[in-house]
């Protein structure tokens, strides 16, 4: 069975550019445009990793961490943060959170992304 993976990211050029890649990669993707209908979504299917951007609309990543954090049925759901900005102090934070991991939007490329995710939960 395909590993589940969940995009929580606003920009939708860059949701569907991930999703298709994944998909290529032999995973099952769901996706959400914003941070509460990414945490309803993380509710219902109970991905096996979550990819979160942190600057997005009616929840912030950040607080999506947060709740996931203290759900003790979805806090063990590796996050992988998507960030636009990659300031330290956000990235800090991010991992604080429990973010196993981080990409910044400007620097990575989409096998970067294939890589991280196989690392933490296999093909």
């Amino acid at each position: 069975m395909a590993k589940k993976i969940l995009i929580i990211e606003d920009e939708k050029i860059l949701r569907e550019l991930l999703s298709a890649k994944l998909l290529r990669e032999g995973y099952d993707v769901e996706t959400a445009k914003d941070g509460a209908e990414g945490l309803r979504v993380t509710q219902e299917v109970r991905p096996d990793l979550v990819l979160l951007d942190i600057f997005m609309p009616k929840l912030s990543g950040f607080e999506v961490l947060e709740i996931l954090r203290n759900d003790v049925q979805l806090r063990n759901i590796p996050v992988i943060v998507i960030s636009n900005s990659g300031q330290p102090s956000e990235l800090e934070q991010a991992k604080d959170l429990g973010a196993i991991d981080v990409l910044i939007k400007t620097a990575f490329d989409p096998q970067e992304v294939i890589d991280k995710i196989a690392r933490q939960i296999g093909r």
